[in-house]
């Protein structure tokens, strides 16, 4: 088959994508890549994918969507694809509409968080809704990464037979790894017997930067923060928030990195204060890596992390009950030891790459 995955910007192509583009190469498909233009496209092309650089906006311009939405509607038509596979609400909205307008056979859709339940306006969330309505009627094959979200896809008739299927990491490449922590540590010149908690993530609101930088205030241990904003995201800038947060060297802004798995294991534990989330593959990672994790109570975290057993679980948006359970963390190498090892066997158990790949290629039929 030629198939057609199509998401929203070059980040999400290389991180979330190109591990189910090898997949379907692997079972002998054709496949193209659809995102934004971006310089992380470049690392799917470096491995043979064909990657289609389209005018996507992470934006409810209707001028903008309506370019975008032609867009694909000539590539599809001209491509004549077998299958399109759609992520993300705006692009996975666009991109089931052209498929179908086209004439495209069959039409998939991965929900990675839906928009209606993130925190916001009643009127953005209530389109959001809409949106999705009309779109499940258009999908054949309809998943969503967390097992809640595809409750309430179900629950809210989006669509009937809408399944979880997970997020994935490999183990190989996350892992406990004592050298890589001697060597990350060197680097930073930083003590093998500091603690330190990671972040990872994009720099934007909603992953709880404002928390997190207030909660470390009242604790010995390093923040280091892996990630960037990127140049389509949205919302209140972060620096402020990081130029008053008073951590002084605690604090390490390490940017984009492509070497995450060694990061992590030079690490102590892992934190991630979101608003909200689909199912965060930075907490996957933690996981393998053997890391204990600090995340908020919300949908996607709540399914990966056993309260107490894996790590700690926190209301969003609060600081105080943050700072608590990073400071437990913090003070108690045995606990952190105990609820690392649990984590990794966890997430060897569900969140095998491999096995949701494949999980995800037979629900395809490729």
């Amino acid at each position: 088959m030629k198939i057609i995955e199509v998401t929203n910007v070059d980040f999400s192509l290389r991180h979330f994508l190109l591990p189910l583009m090898r997949g379907l190469r692997g079972r002998g498909h054709e496949v193209i890549g659809v995102s934004a233009d971006g310089p992380l496209l470049d690392v799917a092309r470096a491995e043979g994918f064909r990657c289609e650089a389209l005018p996507l906006a992470r934006s409810l311009s209707p001028v903008a969507q309506a370019r975008a939405f032609w867009a694909l509607y000539r590539l599809v038509r001209r491509e004549r694809p077998d299958m399109v596979h759609a992520h993300m609400p705006i692009s996975g909205f666009l991109a089931r509409l052209a498929a179908r307008a086209a004439g495209v056979p069959r039409v998939a859709y991965t929900c990675h968080g839906f928009l209606f339940n993130q925190p916001g306006k009643w009127p953005r969330r209530a389109a959001s809704l809409v949106m999705e309505f009309i779109a499940g009627r258009l999908t054949d094959t309809y998943m969503t990464v967390s097992l809640e979200e595809a409750a309430d896809a179900r629950r809210l008739r989006l669509h009937p037979r809408a399944t979880g299927i997970g997020n994935g990491r490999d183990p190989a490449r996350f892992h406990p790894d004592p050298e890589a922590r001697a060597r990350i540590r060197a680097e930073l010149g930083v003590p093998g017997d500091r603690v330190v908690a990671a972040a990872v993530s994009r720099l934007v609101r909603h992953k709880g930067y404002p928390e997190l930088l207030a909660a470390m205030r009242d604790n010995d241990a390093e923040l280091w923060v892996v990630g960037e904003r990127l140049a389509s995201d949205h919302g209140e800038d972060m620096e402020p928030y990081f130029a008053a947060s008073g951590l002084a060297a605690r604090l390490r802004r390490l940017g984009y990195r492509e070497d995450v798995p060694a990061i992590l294991a030079a690490a102590d534990m892992f934190v991630l204060p979101s608003h909200f989330e689909g199912l965060p593959m930075s907490i996957i990672e933690a996981m393998l890596t053997g890391l204990p994790v600090v995340a908020t109570a919300i949908r996607g975290p709540r399914e990966q992390v056993v309260e107490g057993e894996t790590g700690l679980l926190v209301p969003p948006q609060q600081s105080a009950p943050l700072a608590v359970a990073l400071r437990r963390l913090t003070d108690d190498a045995a606990l952190r030891a105990r609820m690392g090892e649990a984590g990794r066997a966890r997430a060897v158990a569900l969140y095998d790459e491999a096995s949701v790949v494949a999980r995800t290629l037979d629900l395809l039929g490729a």
